[in-house]
C-alpha cells in the first residue's frame, strides 16, 4: 500500500536507499524509528519496551467538502498519510521553540546542532541519531554553551521551558490539546504560536495548529493556484481556512495536516498488515478526540 510519510519534525533523516530514520523518547526509553521499502520499524535502544511511539493516520476523505475543488483534488492525490506523533512533550517543546524566528532549514540545523551536543545519542540504521537532552541537562549548562551551539537567542527560552516542564509536565500530559496549548503560553517566551505547533506536534491533533501560518498558506496556493486566496497581509485567510471545517475537527486537522505535508511529501511504499491498517488520527491516549 502505498503512503506518504510526514517528515515536518527536524529529526527525521533521509539516507541515501531512500532510508527515513529519527530518534525519540517515550515515558519509557528510547527508540530508533526508521522507514523503508518494507515499512515501518521500531527498536527500543535503551529503557523498555512498555510504551511504545505511534504513528497516526490521516484519510482525504475527510476533508471538509466546503474547500475549494483544486485544494482538495491536490490533497486528495496525497493518499492516506502518516506521521509519528511525538511521544515527548519535552522534546515537542523544544522543536516548537527552536522554530521561532528562523527559517525551517535553519531551525533544523540548529534542533541537529542541540540534541547532538547535550542529548542523548542512539545508533539508528546508518548513522548516529540523538533525542533532545533532559530539562536537568538543560538547566545545567553555562551561558556559553548555548552560544557554542548557536542558540544564543533562544537560551532564556529553552530555560523556562525546561523549568516549567519540570513543574507541570505531569498535568500537562493529561490535557486535551486546546488544553494543553493554553497552558504552554504560561511559559516565558512562548507565545500562541509556540505553544500551538508543541501541542500539535505532541497530540498529533492538527486542527489546533496557527492555521494562518506562512507554510499552510504558501502550499495552499500552490495546491490551488486558480483559486483568489486572500492577500499576505489580509486577516481573512485564518476564518476562510477553519470556516471550510466548521465545527469538524477531524476534517479541519486533515486539511491542516494534508497541506504541509504536501508541502514536504516523501511518497513511500510498503506493505501494511491489516491490524495496523487504521485511519484514526488521534492518538489513543488522547480519548478527547477521535476521529469517525
Amino acid at each position: 500500500m502505498s503512503h506518504v510519510l510526514t517528515t515536518d519534525h527536524p529529526a527525521w533523516r533521509v539516507y541515501k536507499d531512500g532510508t527515513y530514520a529519527r530518534a525519540v523518547r517515550t515515558a519509557s526509553g528510547i527508540w530508533v524509528v526508521s522507514h523503508d521499502g518494507d515499512g515501518p520499524h521500531m527498536v527500543c535502544v535503551e529503557g523498555s519496551e512498555d510504551v511504545k511511539p505511534e504513528f497516526v493516520s490521516t484519510d482525504p476523505a475527510n476533508l471538509p467538502p466546503a474547500a475549494p475543488t483544486g485544494l482538495r483534488d491536490g490533497l486528495g492525490r496525497l493518499g492516506v498519510t502518516r506521521r509519528l506523533a511525538n511521544p515527548w512533550l519535552r522534546d515537542a517543546i523544544t522543536t516548537a521553540v527552536l522554530r521561532q524566528v528562523v527559517r525551517a532549514d535553519q531551525a533544523r540545523k540548529l534542533y541537529r546542532t542541540w540534541c547532538s551536543t547535550y542529548g542523548t545519542t542512539a545508533e539508528g540504521p546508518h548513522g548516529v541519531l540523538a533525542v533532545a537532552p533532559a530539562p536537568a541537562v538543560v538547566l545545567a549548562l553555562a551561558h556559553e554553551q548555548f552560544h557554542d551551539v548557536g542558540l544564543k537567542f533562544h537560551r532564556t527560552a529553552l530555560l523556562a521551558a525546561a523549568t516549567h516542564y519540570e513543574q507541570h509536565h505531569t498535568a500537562w500530559e493529561g490535557l486535551s490539546p486546546g488544553a494543553l496549548a493554553l497552558d504552554l503560553i504560561r511559559i516565558p517566551r512562548i507565545g500562541p504560536w509556540t505553544a500551538a505547533a508543541a501541542a500539535c506536534d505532541y497530540t498529533g491533533d492538527f486542527s489546533i495548529y496557527p492555521h494562518d501560518d506562512l507554510a499552510v498558506r504558501t502550499w495552499a496556493a500552490k495546491i490551488a493556484p486558480a483559486y483568489t486566496w486572500p492577500g499576505k497581509k489580509d486577516k481573512a485567510f485564518g476564518p476562510l481556512w477553519t470556516g471550510w471545517a466548521g465545527t469538524d475537527r477531524t476534517a479541519l486537522h486533515t486539511l491542516t495536516l494534508a497541506t504541509l505535508t504536501w508541502g514536504g511529501a516523501r511518497p513511500m511504499t510498503w506493505r501494511t498488515p491489516a491490524s495496523t491498517a487504521s485511519s484514526s488520527l488521534s492518538r489513543s491516549k488522547r480519548s478527547d478526540w477521535q476521529a469517525p
